[in-house]
């Protein structure tokens, strides 16, 4: 019936026109309905993953450049520690290179001490050695002297031959 009704001088026919249109949005419909909501759902779908990539990326990069900043921070820290422990050593050696030289030079002063008092022990048993053996020629002396009554060429020769005696006593 509407096949009959021709538009215009084409040849198209009202009837093939309308078959077409209403083909046309039933093929709408279910393009529509099989592959339009489910190619739009595919694509929210991919744009939420690429927003949650990019999300975790830049959280990521985030805790990153954190974790860089603390190992830069610990390594300041482990270099400032290690100049500290350093400076420790070398006041700590300071101090025992003081005391050792301390040490020693108390060690120094006080040999010299005893050495001295050494010294002088010894110089004190020489002097009485001495005056023991002036003592004892002394005696010898008056001794000879009282067994013989001298002229002075006589005292002379005594003198002379205990001085020559005395140099025999000590080699």
């Amino acid at each position: 019936m509407l096949s009959h009704l021709v538009i215009g001088a084409s040849g198209l026919y009202l009837g093939d026109m309308l078959f077409i249109a209403v083909s046309f949005l039933i093929l709408m419909a279910l393009i529509a309905k099989f592959a339009w909501n489910p190619a739009t759902k595919m694509m929210n779908e991919r744009a939420e993953k690429i927003a949650h990539d990019i999300d975790s990326a830049e959280s990521s990069r985030k805790e990153a450049s954190e974790l860089a900043d603390k190992r830069k921070a610990a390594l300041a820290d482990s270099r400032n520690e290690a100049s500290e422990i350093v400076s420790d050593a070398k006041t700590s050696g300071e101090k025992q290179r003081a005391n050792i030289v301390a040490d020693a030079q108390n060690e120094a002063t006080q040999y010299k001490q005893m050495a001295r008092k050494d010294i002088e022990q010894e110089r004190q048993d020489a002097l009485k050695n001495v005056q023991s053996d002036v003592a004892d020629i002394s005696i010898q002396i008056a001794t000879k002297i009282i067994k013989k009554q001298l002229d002075p060429e006589g005292q002379q020769a005594l003198i002379n031959s205990y001085i020559e005696g005395l140099g025999k006593h000590e080699s």
